[in-house]
This record gives C-alpha cells, sequence and structure tokens, in this order.
C-alpha cells in the first residue's frame, strides 16, 4: 500500500547541514516527527556528538536541531512500503529539497543510512555523505561506533 511522508522538514535560514533518512517508520508517521521509535540511536547520537542532553520531547527535539544549526528530512515523498522496512520500499516518489537548499545555508548533505544514500544518489545527484543507519535494524553498529561516524558532522556545524 502507497503510504505518504506526514512529516514537515526541519530547517532554518541558518542550517548547515541537512540529514536525510530514507521514509518515516511507522513511529515516526504516527508521532508525526523524525526518528519517534524508542529504539532509534539518532536523537542519543546527536546528542552526544552536541555535548547536550538528550531531547525527549518533540519540542525539545526540534530545539536541539534548530539551535545546532542542523536541518532534517527524508529522501522519499511516498512510496509502497511493508511497516518500516527500509528493504521493502519500491515506487518511490522523492522529495523536493529544493526549497531547503535556497532558504538555509546548507553547505553538506548526509544520509542516515544506505537506501536514504542510493535514492538520493539515483534521483538527485552525488553530492551527499553516506553515514551508518541509527535504527535499530543496523545491529552491526554499537552507540559507540555511532557517534564515532557521526562526529564528521561537527566539521560543518560551527
Amino acid at each position: 500500500m502507497k503510504q505518504f511522508h506526514n512529516i514537515k522538514p526541519l530547517y532554518s535560514k541558518s542550517s548547515k547541514i541537512l540529514i536525510l533518512g530514507s521514509f518515516p517508520s511507522v513511529k515516526s508517521r504516527e508521532a508525526q516527527f523524525f526518528y519517534g521509535h524508542p529504539q532509534n540511536r539518532f536523537w542519543k547520537v546527536i546528542s552526544a556528538i552536541l555535548n547536550e542532553q538528550e531531547p525527549n520531547t518533540i519540542e525539545h527535539k526540534k530545539a536541539l536541531i534548530l539551535q545546532n544549526n542542523i536541518a532534517l528530512w527524508d529522501t522519499i515523498k511516498s512510496c509502497e512500503i511493508i511497516g518500516s522496512s527500509d528493504s521493502s520500499i519500491k515506487n518511490v516518489q522523492v522529495n523536493d529539497l529544493d526549497g531547503i537548499i535556497k532558504h538555509s545555508s546548507i553547505v553538506k548533505i548526509f544520509a542516515n543510512g544506505n537506501k536514504s544514500y542510493q535514492i538520493y544518489r539515483k534521483y538527485v545527484g552525488d553530492n551527499i555523505e553516506l553515514l551508518p543507519s541509527t535504527s535499530p535494524a543496523n545491529a552491526g553498529y554499537s552507540l559507540e561506533h555511532l557517534i564515532e561516524y557521526w562526529s564528521v558532522i561537527k566539521d560543518y556545524l560551527f
């Protein structure tokens, strides 16, 4: 069944990096906010890198992202997907990223995982850097390794 992205992009004029997921999980679509599954390690990774307390509400999460010049969105606008499984994604329509790029200060784009990276490269371009997925399905990476790999984003924020 075709699913549609129901979360608005999060960015400001001063956003310097754009982090793109693939498509929101079932939990994220229910919460209508990014990385809503309690086992997704995105918020743990970002808060550790930024030396901030892990946010526990959507308002705190928004503030953490915007105060640190980060933008969040996903590469996929709509697709057929089974549950939250990236490997089941097909019949993709991509999000238009021009609005974010034109109305921010984006200097670097990062993909949170392979699916986002592959979709971006196929439909948009090659100006994206792959980071290991923070999804609980990516059990091959410990939290410590994710923090280590994701620390590269700091080079573009300040």
